[in-house]
């Protein structure tokens, strides 16, 4: 067995980091994907490996020299690599092929070392590495049997997405056994390039064999996870994150904020939505309406008011809608005067937008409790202007009633003092306790009271990013209304304003499962010896980590082993000892993996 690498190619797409280097000379994390490969196949026992070059082939030929002494590495010049594609490419190297079975791969993967292993070990001669169609995925697909015969290859004119569920993306890795290459695969590939040229995809002959009904080419199924395709700086990235470890692993995954479609095999234990809502009858009239809302503007903040008001239930003068929550924090801060209580630990976007002149900080106790006391006397003590409540609490789930947050209100009207009230995940709390604030009867009579919520993470939509901001200080919304641009949500966000009022029922019952789940969740993380949990009315928990293990250890060993996400708290201010971490609350199947995991350690 021997192996055969394209990698003539100019990898334009890449920029910078193929301005001097060819495109397998592009490292990620620290190796290039050449050292990646061949490190591959001199561990499946290959002794020769043949590269067609071309851009820079110099410079890739001085990185190897002298580098490898397991494998026998030659070289095939493709001088005319600028004018055509990887079809000539592979039949430069037809005298290649016939000398022995060959694994072909191509320049810009990365890919578990052990596939190399896997496809030498099958029993079948011919093999296509293919993985299950996943979102993220670009490219040429194929269509398998019950046998895993190739019975098709599509290329971009025959793409459905609506047919996606059985294809597989080809991977670029294929066995072809020398009679097959000799007999069957290289006579198709001179007559195709023949008949349509040199600047062709190989590929395309695959199409045109499965397509005569009489090949045996089979395939050979991988997870999604094990390998990536690079052909721009984005993939580098994303590349990065799958095929790193340990604490570059965690930290990959924690600056990207999101994305996470792209990890699909991932348990996200990090970020906080809904399970159990939008329906999937909500998500057909969001589809129904795409089209449409793809190429309509969406309408001004006016109209996204009186949405939001009939959602809420109140006066549309009182709200303000924002791309996500985030931005009607950032908005806000900016007319805030004064100093602001902030009783920590909290969620992090409130003191960075307020800035360290402004925060005066709360001390919590050592269950991160608080009570309205604490509060007020912090407020005698500093001469603070505002203070800012999120119940429940983010991290902690410290949950302050309804009757003591109106007590609340009072003494601070009585001041003149504002009280910023973040209900993001309040309906989360058990039935008997839930409630809101955003009521016309309360914010009128509160005229000091400013309700921030975030839409994306109650109601399950944080791909729409929607928040709204409440208030009977007409002046004040104006104002921040102005602050953002005309159309700061976009129409898919206006469409699920307009259509919510039809699934309310629905969104109440998944709230009603959260509360529920959370329970079950919880009692069952109590019995995990070396957690301890503390008590929450939001869609997460807190947990204090008892035995010697760091909070961040703990997350790297999920992240690595299991493929779960959790939140490592000791960035934030409070956690700095890295013994706490913070746990969604997921669905009941979800939770249960988690759990299986922590016992397991």
């Amino acid at each position: 067995m021997q192996a055969l690498m394209l990698a003539a190619g100019m990898g334009k797409r890449l920029g910078k980091y193929t301005e001097n280097a060819t495109k397998c000379m592009v490292p990620v994390n620290g190796k290039t994907l050449i050292e990646y490969a061949i490190e591959s196949l001199i561990e499946a026992k290959i002794k020769k490996l043949t590269l067609v070059v071309g851009y820079k082939k110099e410079v890739l030929k001085d990185f190897l020299k002298d580098r490898y002494n397991e494998i026998e590495i030659n070289y095939i010049d493709n001088d005319v690599f600028d004018t055509t594609n990887n079809i000539f490419s592979l039949y430069m190297a037809r005298d290649i092929l016939a000398q022995d079975d060959t694994i072909l791969l191509e320049s810009d993967l990365i890919f578990d070392k052990d596939i190399i292993t896997e496809i030498i070990e099958n029993k079948n001669p011919n093999l296509a590495v293919v993985s299950p169609f996943e979102t993220w995925m670009d490219g040429t697909c194929a269509l398998i049997d019950e046998q895993n015969v190739i019975k098709g290859i599509l290329g971009k004119t025959e793409f459905n997405w609506h047919e996606t569920h059985q294809y597989f993306k080809t991977v670029n890795i294929y066995k072809f056994s020398k009679e097959f290459a000799t007999t069957v695969y290289m006579p198709f590939l001179e007559a195709y390039q023949t008949a349509y040229g040199k600047n062709e995809y190989y590929e395309t002959v695959l199409k045109v064999i499965s397509f005569l009904g009489n090949s045996t080419f089979k395939a050979h199924s991988v997870d999604g996870s094990r390998w990536y395709e690079i052909d721009d700086p984005a993939d580098l990235a994303i590349a990065e994150t799958r095929f790193s470890f340990g604490k570059k692993h965690l930290y990959n995954m924690s600056k990207s904020f999101g994305g996470y479609w792209r990890f699909p095999s991932m348990l996200d234990y990090c970020y906080l939505v809904n399970p159990y809502f939008p329906p999937k009858s909500l998500v057909e009239e969001l589809k129904a309406n795409f089209e449409v809302l793809l190429e309509s503007y969406p309408s001004g903040d006016r109209q996204q008011s009186l949405l939001a008001g009939k959602i809420f239930g109140i006066n549309p003068d009182y709200i303000a809608v924002g791309n996500g929550a985030a931005e009607l924090i950032s908005g806000y801060a900016d007319f805030i005067e004064g100093k602001v209580v902030v009783p920590y630990p909290t969620f992090n976007e409130y003191p960075e937008r307020l800035g360290s002149d402004r925060t005066i900080w709360l001390k919590t106790d050592e269950n991160f409790s608080y009570t309205i006391d604490d509060i007020l006397n912090c407020i005698k003590e500093t001469n603070a202007k505002s203070v800012l409540l999120i119940n429940p609490e983010n991290p902690s789930g410290h949950f302050f009633t309804e009757r003591e947050v109106l007590g609340l209100l009072d003494e601070l009207k009585q001041q003149n003092i504002n009280l910023i009230f973040d209900e993001s995940f309040i309906d989360f709390a058990e039935k008997k306790i839930r409630y809101t604030l955003i009521k016309d009867k309360i914010l009128e009579k509160y005229p000091n009271l400013i309700v921030i919520k975030s839409i994306s993470k109650s109601y399950g939509v944080p791909g729409i990013r929607l928040g709204i901001l409440a208030s009977s200080n007409k002046d004040l919304v104006y104002k921040i209304t102005r602050r953002t641009s005309i159309w700061n949500i976009n129409s898919y966000a206006e469409n699920f304003l307009q259509i919510f009022d039809k699934y309310k029922k629905y969104y109440s019952e998944g709230c009603d499962k959260i509360a529920d789940e959370r329970a079950r969740f919880m009692a069952l993380l109590k019995d995990i010896s070396w957690l301890e949990v503390y008590p929450s009315q939001a869609n997460y928990v807190l947990c204090k980590l008892k035995d010697k293990i760091t909070s961040e250890s703990l997350a790297i060993l999920l992240l690595d082993k299991y493929n779960i996400f959790i939140k490592d708290l000791s960035s934030k201010k409070g956690f700095e000892d890295g013994q706490f971490i913070r746990l969604a609350v997921r669905n009941t199947e979800d939770n249960n993996k988690l759990i299986e995991a922590l016992r397991k350690m």
